[in-house]
């Protein structure tokens, strides 16, 4: 496991050198996206905002903002689930340029295939704080706040140290959860034997 200090706009070399496990702080330009975007630029025809284009760190996530006077103050900050996403998760890193996706679990085949035909990869948080990197966020401006409502609107952001992720995919095809449950799977049977638990236990659905 290593551990990188990355800086935005990103080089291919960066995201190349990164392996499933390492540990990655990601400073510069960004900007977030939830499913209303996605859904209204790639099933709607809606056009990403131009300013947009050129970040290539996309967050997954819903930040809780609070606008004071004429000025935005983030209140509260924590990606959601990547895997939610993974219908336009290619199309995302392919038209959009990106080199990063942030977000709480994985993504799944056709996301994990166009990181390795376009050199991106996915991280997920090491924590679940809400608030442990909010000092580590500058808003920028946000896009689209009147049809999108707060949540759902892409907001441009600069970050200074934010971390640390854990590279859970990376542009080989290596996937961290994968490999994880794999090893899980590998032990269950010994975990099974040493609770006196019979073999072929299986969980029962209560509804």
């Amino acid at each position: 496991m290593k551990e990188y200090h990355l800086q935005a706009p990103l080089q291919s070399t960066d995201i190349d050198s990164l392996r499933i496990g390492d540990l990655v702080y990601l400073s510069g330009k960004a900007f977030t996206c939830r499913s209303k975007l996605q859904r209204a630029v790639f099933d709607e025809g809606l056009l990403l905002p131009e300013e947009l284009f050129g970040n290539d760190i996309l967050i997954h996530v819903g930040p809780i903002v609070l606008k004071e006077g004429s000025e935005y103050h983030l209140v509260s900050f924590m990606p959601t689930s990547s895997i939610r996403f993974e219908k336009w998760g290619a199309k995302s890193i392919k038209d959009w340029g990106l080199k990063v996706i942030v977000g709480k679990t994985t993504m799944g085949d056709e996301t994990t295939q166009a990181m390795q035909d376009f050199g991106c990869v996915h991280l997920s948080p090491r924590s679940v704080s809400p608030n442990l990197w909010v000092k580590s966020i500058q808003i920028d401006t946000v896009f689209l706040h009147d049809e999108m409502g707060s949540i759902e609107a892409p907001w441009q952001l600069s970050l200074d140290e934010l971390g640390p992720f854990v590279v859970d995919i990376d542009t080989k095809g290596g996937r961290l959860f994968e490999k994880i449950d794999k090893a899980v799977k590998g032990r269950l049977g010994e975990a099974y034997k040493s609770l006196d638990i019979p073999t072929d236990f299986r969980y029962t659905k209560l509804y």
